[in-house]
């Protein structure tokens, strides 16, 4: 328990900003899980539509400081190499 009024406002700065970020992180795995089950059941199209959300909902989360912007990049990377992959493949 805080000692001092600074620490308690601390306390309860940090609470707001440890769920706003939890409510960020959680947005942008869902996306990401969502978009993954689309690429793995062959939903190519779909996905295809899809990406460019993903992509704005990482970058969001980035820009809020939830990430940094190299794991953004990273994740971004990853699941545009997911689906073209797959579309490589499907044509193949």
């Amino acid at each position: 328990m805080a000692n001092t009024k600074q620490a308690a406002k601390r306390a309860r700065r940090d609470a707001r900003r440890r769920e706003r970020n939890r409510y960020h992180l959680s947005r942008m795995r869902t996306y990401i899980r969502n978009f993954r089950r689309m690429v793995l059941e062959g939903d190519l199209e779909k996905a295809k539509e899809f990406l460019p959300e993903v992509v704005s909902i990482i970058q969001h989360t980035a820009s809020k400081g939830v990430i940094h912007k190299r794991e953004a990049a990273r994740r971004i990377s990853r699941v545009t190499n997911l689906l073209n992959k797959a579309l490589s493949q499907s044509q193949g």
